[in-house]
């Protein structure tokens, strides 16, 4: 099983969101390292990956141990800048 890391940047953003969009990020993120299930999709130009939760959009890396989570936001936002 695959560690989550979030790094300091995604954190705040996470932690700044309402109860209910924490635990839906929190149980997408799950379902993808348990299972491989979720709506991923590799960014063009980057190495990182997008993974789609309802309004959500979470960046990350991952490697054979770890997923280090980038950025956390809306997709109405600037998630992609």
């Amino acid at each position: 099983m695959k560690t989550i890391v979030m790094s300091p940047a995604a954190a705040k953003v996470f932690d700044g969101l309402p109860t209910a969009a924490q635990q839906q990020i929190t149980m997408g993120l799950d379902l993808y390292v348990l299972h491989g299930i979720g709506d991923i999709k590799r960014l063009q130009g980057r190495s990182s990956f997008r993974l789609r939760i309802g309004r959500y959009r979470v960046l990350f890396d991952e490697d054979q141990i770890t997923i280090l989570v980038i950025q956390v936001g809306k997709r109405e936002t600037t998630t992609y800048r």
